[in-house]
């Protein structure tokens, strides 16, 4: 009786362990919610010795009842040996990150004069050094990330399609170019894993949260999520990072994911104000953050506001896909910013020039000159809300 229970014990545990090796670091019901990051890499870190310790527990016991049990008795043996085999499949095969998104196998950019990308459709745009390109947000959110170069700088664009957060960063880490590859996700939020120290790093953050690494951060680089066709309106030089015809249907499943549209869960828009799937745009300032509701931003079209005592503009583009925060404290007065009487423009209260939506003057005494860009992003408010917990909400005055 002794030895039977060891090898339900046993079993139990080997199955056990299978899942809650990738439940904690997959979207399954309630995984995301909890603070179990360190449970989770513990397991991944040590799950071949408690593999040895589960058959080491069930071997003795496994073989007594396969020799001298009953016959009904082996039948179940043999089918929770097949139950461990499947789970064992499923487990570390199937539902794992990096053997459901894979990597670009062919990564190519084209000219925008070549590029057939409809112009419609959301990029993450990166400069350096005058150099330009653009990551169309359907191609890198299947992806997670897509490993790169500008000006022999190497880079990493991410996007996480569940938290609809992009960010770019340098793989630069102690000196060395480091390898990343999709492990899983910590609070609805796409994890990785560096090659070197297996610790495992948040996408939003860059920050590495287990590991030998814990409390390192990357370098984020500057990015901006725009429409293709008002990202080549400014840099018209820039490449396109084309479609690579291996994932044509895992691009597919993305369609309307740009207007919020797409049809799953975990990336669909709630259109109300607030709410978990909302859509915010974030800024983060000196320490401090700030976060705008988007249907507020559509409705006004232009926010004057201040965050850590910088006062600062937020406007979008008609068909309510382009956003830009800028700085509205230049040559030495802070200016502030009403709808111009005519056309998609600005126009200042101070000097009253007129100015396009993404802050360059054409016209009256500030023609020429050009607001400063803020790093700013649209996500869902969950993950705004949750990885900067000291966030405050705009509310119109």
């Amino acid at each position: 009786m002794r030895k039977t229970w060891l090898l339900i014990v046993g079993l139990l545990f080997l199955i056990g362990i299978e899942i809650a090796k990738v439940y904690f670091i997959m979207p399954f019901p309630g995984s995301q919610k909890s603070n179990s990051i360190d449970i989770a890499y513990f397991l991944h870190k040590n799950i071949w010795w408690m593999r040895i310790i589960g058959v080491v527990i069930v071997i003795v016991p496994f073989r007594n009842l396969l020799a001298n049990g009953k016959l009904w008795q082996k039948i179940i043996l043999v089918a929770v040996v097949l139950l461990y085999g499947f789970i064992y499949y499923l487990f570390n095969f199937r539902f794992l990150a990096d053997k459901m998104f894979y990597q670009p196998k062919q990564k190519t950019f084209v000219q925008a004069s070549l590029d057939t990308t409809q112009k419609d459709k959301l990029v993450i745009g990166v400069v350096i050094n005058h150099e330009a390109k653009a990551y169309p947000i359907e191609i890198i959110g299947y992806h997670h990330q897509v490993q790169d170069s500008l000006q022999q700088q190497p880079i990493i664009v991410t996007y996480c399609t569940v938290c609809r957060t992009g960010r770019v960063y340098s793989p630069m880490v102690n000196g060395k170019h480091e390898q990343f590859r999709l492990v899983g996700m910590d609070h609805f939020n796409a994890m990785f894993e560096d090659a070197s120290t297996k610790s495992w790093w948040q996408q939003a953050t860059g920050m590495a949260i287990t590991g030998k690494m814990k409390g390192y951060q990357l370098t984020e680089i500057p990015s901006v999520q725009m429409r293709l066709g008002d990202w080549l309106n400014e840099y018209p030089n820039s490449t396109v990072l084309q479609p690579d015809s291996n994932f044509k249907k895992k691009y597919d499943s993305l369609k309307g994911y740009d207007e919020g549209t797409i049809k799953g869960s975990l990336e669909h828009r709630d259109t109300g104000s607030w709410k978990f799937k909302s859509w915010v745009v974030g800024i983060s300032l000196n320490g401090k953050q700030k976060a705008y509701d988007w249907n507020e931003l559509i409705k006004e079209g232009i926010i004057n506001d201040s965050l850590s005592e910088t006062p600062v503009l937020l406007t979008v583009e008609p068909g309510n896909k382009t956003f830009y925060v800028a700085n509205r404290y230049i040559h030495g007065q802070k200016l502030e910013f009403i709808h111009a009487p005519t056309g998609n423009l600005l126009e200042d209260l101070q000097t009253h020039s007129t100015w396009k939506l993404n802050g360059e003057a054409i016209a009256g005494p500030l023609s020429g000159s050009h607001l400063e860009r803020i790093q700013a992003y649209q996500e869902f408010w969950h993950s705004w809300k949750y990885f900067h917990p000291a966030t405050t909400s705009y509310r119109k005055p």
